[in-house]
């Protein structure tokens, strides 16, 4: 009954039709074959490892190890998985037309306390009968997780709903920084960060280390995680994340940090000392 290719949006389709958005795009994403869902997988684990790969990488490695596939698919499912080359490429970045790009604060930045830059991501999660997109919002000095939603569909509103989220309780930092993605880019996220008296910083298109310490969440906690506890059903994956994001935050003892400190024990006392200063 929705058909995508009418000018008036899904959106306003489901809405006439009193049906949740959300469903139909769950509909959607669970009509990828299980071959193409196993498939997915493979491909993010070999990103994980190189995501210098482009599509055409991906499609050699993928048929030495095997796999009968072509570049056409390969790259319809990295699209899907919101994935491309982090290798430096001419004229691949297309950004959104209406949506403004910011430039990157964070090069030669000392950064030495807490809420003084903020940093967020989204990255593909498969489970057993499909997959869903997380997004997070880290505090760069500490590694903390400050909040975090999944979604089934790459839309801005799950990146907006984490935003204010942080916001109401961890306060505001001096400096944001993303992706150009176009949930970053667009004016409903912008716009908090402005009215807010945050510093937008995006990476530079190519620029694999530019957002670097969440990329290593993402290693973490597929590596750790993801692929050594498999979820059933996207309820059992959004609570399996949810379990592993507080040991992540409260537990687990982090390398890069001083004493093999938690990245909660790091926060908290950064911020005692911000207020006795």
């Amino acid at each position: 009954m929705i058909d995508p290719a009418l000018k008036l949006g899904v959106s306003s389709q489901c809405r006439l039709l009193d049906v949740a958005s959300s469903t139909y795009y769950y509909q959607r994403q669970s009509s990828e074959s299980l071959e193409n869902l196993v498939l997915m997988e493979e491909i993010d684990r070999i990103y994980l490892a190189h995501p210098e790969n482009g599509s055409r990488m991906m499609t050699r490695v993928l048929r030495r190890r095997g796999r009968l596939v072509n570049r056409k698919r390969v790259q319809r499912l990295m699209q899907l998985m919101g994935i491309c080359s982090l290798a430096p490429q001419p004229s691949t970045t297309k950004p959104h037309p209406a949506h403004l790009k910011y430039p990157y604060l964070l090069r030669n930045m000392r950064i030495d306390h807490t809420n003084q830059v903020w940093a967020a991501d989204i990255t593909y999660i498969p489970f057993k009968q499909g997959f869903l997109y997380l997004m997070a919002i880290m505090d760069w000095y500490s590694r903390k997780v400050l909040t975090w939603r999944v979604s089934n569909t790459m839309t801005t509103d799950f990146c907006v709903a984490a935003l204010h989220e942080a916001l109401a309780l961890y306060g505001t930092p001096q400096i944001f920084n993303t992706d150009q993605g176009s949930q970053f880019t667009s004016e409903s996220f912008t716009t908090i960060l402005k009215e807010a008296d945050v510093a937008i910083s995006m990476d530079g298109a190519g620029r694999a280390l530019d957002n670097v310490f969440i990329e290593r969440l993402w290693r973490t906690l597929k590596y750790d995680h993801i692929y050594l506890c498999p979820a059933d059903s996207g309820d059992a994956c959004r609570q399996g994340i949810g379990e592993y994001l507080h040991y992540y935050n409260k537990e687990r003892p982090h390398s890069s940090l001083d004493d093999d400190m938690t990245p909660d024990e790091v926060y908290y006392h950064s911020q005692i000392n911000q207020r006795a200063a």
